[in-house]
């Protein structure tokens, strides 16, 4: 990561991280991601899903914003379109998901919304090698989510609209990841997107008058968006965005073995014959990069 507008020595933190393998920082990054939506959960009782999406990504740009502390440079011209683009982008995939996970049986949602990634995946596939990759990923998920096209068609399109703000996501997080101020694009993006979606703040009025939730919320942000979001950043200066989006294929992966050590929740035979198409996909595709 490169930052133009100050010097600070960055490298023996940066050789460090990169020295650790990018599933890896996938699987701690889906960890930190799903603690972050359990916290989400006990907060929708509070607050409409939107509401509660927005309070993560208040929480996150402030976090951010205390950590960075971005320069003047940020906060002008293309990086700081660039990085406003990126936030609103990813602040409305969050948006859209929650509302989705609110109409549609969870499975159902994860499935639908990795249609997203996936497509990206595709348009970065080269060889016959890919493609067999991506066929077991998808598969896998497939099997993994327990895919259910039931509840309402709105949830359905929360879903779908997820699934295109991830593609979003992922192409315009790696241009922030190579072209941008790294981190502290992200810690403007987040406040961009802060600002531009404050009138879903109408729907956090329960949390505002209750300290302990309102940690709760602003842990939302740190867990769900901070800690998984900067870990992207690097993966993506590491990676292209066809493998990154098979990576992420490790996340619902995660969220089945969390269930299993955490929850005790044991994975059907069609959920752990998915698990094992998915590493399989990966691995595959883990020796091509795009």
């Amino acid at each position: 990561m490169v930052r133009h507008h100050r010097h600070v020595d960055v490298s023996i933190p940066k050789r460090r991280i990169d020295a650790v393998p990018a599933p890896v920082l996938f699987v701690l990054s889906g960890i930190s991601m799903y603690v972050g939506a359990a916290i989400a959960v006990w907060l929708f009782p509070a607050a409409t899903p939107a509401g509660v999406a927005w309070l993560r990504c208040l929480g996150a740009a402030l976090i951010l914003l205390a950590w960075r502390r971005p320069g003047r440079a940020a906060w002008r011209g293309r990086p700081l379109l660039l990085a406003g683009a990126f936030g609103v982008v990813t602040a409305g995939m969050n948006v859209l998901f929650y509302e989705a996970i609110a109409r549609l049986p969870l499975g159902t949602a994860v499935a639908l919304e990795f249609a997203g990634p996936v497509a990206v995946a595709a348009f970065g596939s080269r060889g016959r090698r890919d493609v067999v990759a991506l066929v077991l990923v998808a598969a896998g998920v497939v099997s993994i989510a327990d895919v259910r096209l039931e509840g309402s068609p709105a949830g359905v399109a929360f879903a779908l609209g997820a699934a295109a703000a991830w593609a979003g996501y992922i192409l315009l997080g790696k241009r922030v990841a190579l072209g941008g101020n790294g981190i502290d694009s992200l810690a403007v993006g987040f406040a961009v997107a802060t600002v531009a979606l404050s009138p879903l703040a109408l729907g956090t009025g329960g949390i505002w008058g209750a300290p302990d939730l309102l940690v709760l919320g602003v842990g939302v942000g740190l867990l769900s968006t901070v800690v998984p979001y900067v870990l992207d950043q690097v993966v993506l200066r590491r990676v292209g965005r066809g493998r990154f989006a098979l990576l992420l294929a490790l996340l619902p992966v995660t969220a089945t073995v969390t269930g299993l050590v955490v929850l005790r929740q044991v994975p059907t035979v069609p959920e752990a014959l998915g698990i094992l198409a998915v590493v399989a996909g990966v691995a595959l595709r883990s020796a091509r990069d795009t």
